[in-house]
């Protein structure tokens, strides 16, 4: 068996580790007032492979979770414009979860880089909607806004 396959799963499992991480760092930073690259390099440092309660957490792709903690902090205000346009107007984006938020700015840097294919960045945000909510109904909701997110960033890749 070819050791290319491997190689591209380890790739794949890296980038959703990257988005995964990069989610966390964005929240963190909102809670805690952290600035942009304090938080990268204590994720890189301290998260990226590290083992707690004898978990082994993944390795992340580091150019793409830089990338989007710093497009999302530097590109904010027109993902928030972005994301409340998505959302209903009784629910601005400031007056939802702060892990949604986090996760619709991540997902919102993505989408403003012509980088990833949006269907690539939905699913994976899905996804991770459902690491962090497992048994609600998050994961349909986060699919719906980032459905529409994508629409408006990248209209050409839905023609």
């Amino acid at each position: 068996m070819s050791k290319v396959p491997a190689k591209l799963a380890a790739k794949r499992q890296a980038k959703s580790a990257a988005r995964l991480y990069g989610v966390q760092a964005l929240f963190q930073m909102e809670v805690s007032g952290q600035m942009t690259d304090d938080v990268i390099r204590e994720f890189e440092d301290h998260r990226f492979g590290a083992t707690y309660d004898e978990v082994e957490m993944a390795e992340g792709h580091v150019d793409l979770f830089r990338r989007i903690v710093r497009d999302a902090v530097n590109l904010q205000a027109k993902i928030d414009q972005m994301t409340d346009r998505a959302l209903a107007s009784a629910w601005p984006i400031d007056r939802i979860d702060p892990t949604l938020r986090a996760l619709f700015r991540a997902a919102g840097a993505e989408l403003s880089d012509a980088g990833t294919p949006p269907k690539v960045v939905i699913t994976e945000y899905v996804d991770v909607a459902r690491a962090f909510f497992p048994e609600g109904k998050e994961p349909r909701f986060v699919n719906a806004v980032l459905d529409h997110m994508a629409r408006e960033a990248r209209p050409e890749d839905f023609a």
